[in-house]
């Protein structure tokens, strides 16, 4: 399905990060990809993935806090690739202790930090991308239902959520003459890094088990799969869609 495509993915921090599950999705339909890491520490976590599953992968560092690593990153890329077809941002932070008590006690320093780095980096990466995307493109993002209802704890970072998925519109407006597709995926809880940062976690995952339709959490592998269709061709109509792979979370009410 991506035979002779080039992508770059942003996120990727072990081996259970939704980053690496569509890393794979995307690598085993024949693309060729390009990570970025932030940090010695993850530098570490993601060479050692891709140098096993994935030889001849780009590696580069990328803080998007830091423009002129985002510069690099696109110059290195415009260089190795040629151009971008695929671009995956799986990117979200906010300082730890906005995600414990109140959304109403949030600083104005967490506020910031939060959008910064989850919601702006969107834009600022496809901004970046886009030159590349000399044949079109696709440009996916990952969400999560706290944008759209609140969930105890996520605080902060359902704002961010919120703010990253009319991102997704507005970008994709903006960049659809160009034949750039934006889209973001909003993924039922799943077990990562990012997620232990979140109050009590595990009675978040039994209780998206017990209400979804399929009886079940989600698995990594299905939203890489989801971000699959959405980089391939079988998505050229779609664009400016959050498209949800909860096993069906998103649809009950009470």
């Amino acid at each position: 399905m991506l035979q002779n495509k080039l992508g770059i993915i942003f996120g990727v921090a072990n081996k259970r990060s939704i980053a690496w599950a569509t890393a794979q999705a995307l690598h085993g339909a024949g693309a060729r990809l390009a990570f970025t890491y932030q940090g010695e520490r993850l530098k570490e976590n993601v060479e050692t993935l891709t140098s096993q599953a994935m030889p001849g992968s780009l590696l580069l560092p990328c803080d998007v806090t830091n423009q002129e690593e985002v510069d690099n990153t696109f110059r290195r890329v415009g260089q190795e690739f040629g151009r971008l077809d695929f671009l995956i941002h799986s990117i979200a932070y906010a300082p730890r202790e906005a995600l414990d008590g109140q959304y109403l006690d949030t600083t104005r320093a967490a506020f910031l930090t939060a959008l910064e780095i989850s919601a702006y980096s969107l834009t600022q990466l496809a901004r970046a991308a886009a030159p590349l995307m000399t044949e079109g493109g696709s440009i996916v993002s990952m969400t999560y239902y706290g944008a759209q209802k609140v969930v105890a704890g996520y605080n902060v970072m359902g704002i961010a959520k919120a703010a990253l998925e009319a991102s997704t519109r507005y970008l994709a407006h903006d960049l659809g003459p160009r034949n750039i597709r934006v889209n973001a995926i909003s993924a039922g809880p799943i077990q990562t890094l990012s997620a232990r940062g979140v109050a009590d976690f595990s009675t978040m995952l039994k209780h998206a088990a017990e209400r979804a339709p399929l009886r079940r959490n989600v698995e990594p592998r299905e939203v890489g799969d989801a971000a699959l269709f959405l980089c391939s061709n079988l998505a050229s109509g779609i664009t400016g869609e959050v498209l949800y792979v909860d096993c069906g979370y998103n649809i009950m009410g009470v």
